[in-house]
């Protein structure tokens, strides 16, 4: 298991408290814009907390990466996915691998924000 250096503390929290990040990151043409997701696994005992009205840390949690490509004239609307683009995706077993496939795409994790500080559309 990483020791979570690589990320703001703040990040590193969110991801173990099952909250998605996202980057902003260079589209394929200038006509588009791309991100890339990570999106932690909820499990059973986070629905339960949920249900509790409350939220769990789990330092062992898994991630799903995905990086899309949008048309910005569908963005701001609900049909934001004419036009979009899966780019690529990964699972990440946990949070070393989850920094492995970030190094692999040339993202550092302190370029990562919550989805609200954004324009991602999803």
């Amino acid at each position: 298991m990483n020791d979570g250096s690589d990320w703001p503390t703040d990040k590193l929290t969110a991801l173990r408290l099952g909250r998605s990040l996202v980057v902003e990151v260079p589209a394929s043409r200038p006509d588009r814009r791309a991100f890339v997701d990570v999106r932690p696994a909820w499990s059973e005992p986070d629905v339960l907390a949920r249900d509790e009205g409350w939220v769990r840390s789990d330092v062992e949690r898994s991630f799903r990466l995905e990086h899309w490509e949008y048309d910005p004239e569908h963005m701001d609307g609900f049909d934001y996915d004419l036009g979009a683009a899966l780019i690529k995706s990964a699972d990440a077993v946990d949070e070393s691998e989850l920094n492995t496939v970030l190094s692999a795409w040339g993202i550092q994790p302190g370029l990562f924000v919550h989805p609200w500080e954004t324009d991602d559309p999803r």
